[in-house]
This record gives structure tokens, sequence and C-alpha cells, in this order.
């Protein structure tokens, strides 16, 4: 999944602001260490939480490994993984391909049944 996803940069958005405005209600504007560290566990959690949120489209299946062994088939739509275990080496597209023939090409490949004979 090497596309961006606008959802997890939402909730990424969203949990540092709920973290940097925490920080801001307890100690206001005095710049001290404990207002920090709180500003840095959200940043830590804010991307925890974006990297484990993934979206799959309409079309597309998701192979999962959990330490190298297999644990789902996700897809379509919204998914969680844990960021430093599991593990998504491929994408299972499963749009249907197709390929135009000649009639003629068709007709001559035509055999007849061994059976009827």
């Amino acid at each position: 999944m090497r596309k961006s996803n606008s959802l997890a940069a939402l909730i990424f958005i969203v949990i540092l602001g709920i973290g940097g405005g925490l920080a801001f209600a307890m100690y206001r504007v005095t710049a001290n260490m404990e207002s920090a560290w709180i500003g840095v566990i959200a940043f830590v959690i804010a991307l925890f939480v974006s990297l484990a949120i993934k979206v799959a489209d309409q079309w597309e299946r998701v192979v999962i490994l959990r330490l190298d062994k297999f644990r789902a088939l996700k897809g379509p739509g919204l998914f969680f993984n844990i960021p430093v275990i599991d593990v998504i080496p491929c994408l299972i597209d499963t749009r249907m391909i197709t390929a135009s023939f000649k009639a003629e090409k068709t007709l001559t490949q035509y055999r007849r049944c061994p059976v009827a004979e």
C-alpha cells in the first residue's frame, strides 16, 4: 500500500490537535517540560494510529502477514493493522481484464469432441 491515505492524515492532525489543546489547557502559554512531554506523547500516539489505518479500494484485497505468517485477507474498505508487527506484502487486484479476439480465429480453433465420433 504505497498510496497516500487522506483518512490517516486527518486522524494524525486531529490527535495531534487534541494533544496540543490538552497541553495548552493544562499549562497555558508557559513553556515547561510537562507541556512538551504532552506534545511528544500526542505526536507518538498520532503517528502510531495513523500508520495503523489502511484503506483498500473497492477492487482490491490485501494480504496481511503477522510475523511473516499469513493472518488475513482484508478488503475492500477500512481495516487496521499493527504497524511494526503486521506487513502488507502485496495487493490483489480483482478487476476483470478482458482480451479482444476475432471470431474467425475462434472458429479455426474448433476441435471435434472425440466422444461424439
